[in-house]
């Protein structure tokens, strides 16, 4: 499918975290922009306030590597799917939608704010985390999602949904405190469940 283009010359790309799905901001791009995109494989926008070429991060250093380039159904909207070097916004803030209702958060985005947090607790190492304890123990860790994986599995046969959620989550922490002791993320696991579609 082509890229219709507007009367402008231009289409909007909402541009998506590769790892984590989270919407990073919303951009436009032209005929050019598109094709330099896709021969140096970092993302290239038009600037629609300055009337000129962007290389997204040229400046920032906070390039975005694009993994994917999607259309929409009507071949008038792109979705790119980056993974960012650094902050998405110009602000320094993560994604440019860092405003408006962000309370109570999307469940989409628990995931990727645990890793996000427990990539800070191993760095800052803060007094009484427990975070930090479970990361200075690596077998206590396993013990632990051991643990929780019974407690979900006895949650499933005897308890009520919400206490199978409440395990569910027990198990996800500590899994996930597991893959980033070994410095791996829930991305590596997904990328093998991936994997085994084929």
């Amino acid at each position: 499918m082509e890229i219709a283009y507007d009367e402008q010359g231009l289409v909007p790309v909402v541009v998506q975290d590769w790892r984590t799905g989270e919407v990073l901001t919303l951009a436009y791009a032209n005929e050019e922009a598109v094709r330099r995109t896709r021969d140096s494989g970092q993302l290239h926008l038009w600037s629609r306030s300055r009337q000129e070429q962007w290389h997204k991060g040229a400046t920032s250093g906070n390039v975005q590597y694009v993994k994917a380039l999607r259309l929409d159904c009507d071949g008038d909207a792109l979705l790119a799917l980056v993974e960012p070097a650094g902050p998405a916004c110009h602000t320094g803030e993560r994604t440019c939608f860092h405003n408006g209702e962000l309370e109570p958060p999307a469940p989409h985005e628990a995931l990727p704010r645990l890793e996000r947090t427990l990539e800070q607790r191993k760095q800052e190492r803060p007094q009484g985390s427990y975070t930090v304890e479970l990361l200075d123990d690596p077998p206590r860790i396993g013990a632990k999602v051991e643990e929780e994986a019974e407690e979900v599995a006895r949650a499933a046969r005897e308890e009520t949904d919400a206490r199978v959620d409440e395990e569910a989550a027990d198990v996800l922490y500590h899994l996930t405190v597991l893959l980033h002791s070994r410095d791996r993320s829930l991305t590596d696991a997904e990328e093998v469940l991936n994997g085994r579609r084929r």
